[in-house]
């Protein structure tokens, strides 16, 4: 069984943790292990956190959009805004944080929780931030059954 949703949500501070509790809430529901659900909403609220401070600006939309997919034992986030873009992080082998602390803490942290990262630029504008997480169930979990 797979299941997936997407928000638009508005470039306020208060959607980044609307989105982070739908999450968990989706999570706890499917029967996803808490510690996995809790790297994902992190990883999210980083994502989330990004968008509403750089996805913007003059004339361009204030909103952000959130996409998640559970398929199988995988659980796809994708966060994709209307800012100007960014370079890509590189983050070497071994890395154990920014080298700058001011900036690209939640990149890192992204980057640390899941298992696959992707950040590119949209085609037309934007950033777009994917990450994947292998999910552990819990014994009782209703998507095991299905």
């Amino acid at each position: 069984m797979s299941i997936w949703w997407s928000l638009h949500l508005r470039r306020e501070a208060a959607s980044v943790p609307l989105a982070r509790r739908l999450l968990l809430g989706a999570m706890e529901t499917a029967g996803v292990e808490p510690d996995i659900a809790y790297e994902l909403s992190l990883a999210l609220s980083e994502a989330c956190a990004n968008a509403v401070e750089h996805g913007g600006g003059p004339d361009r939309a204030e909103d952000y959009q959130v996409t998640a997919y559970l398929n199988g034992e995988i659980c796809r986030i994708e966060v994709t805004d209307h800012g100007p873009g960014f370079v890509p992080p590189a983050f070497p082998a071994g890395a154990t944080g920014p080298h700058d602390a001011e900036h690209g803490r939640g990149l890192f942290l992204i980057n640390a929780l899941a298992d696959r990262v992707r950040f590119r630029n949209g085609p037309e504008e934007g950033a777009v931030v994917t990450f994947d997480k292998i999910l552990k169930w819990r014994d009782d979990a209703p998507l095991l059954s299905a």
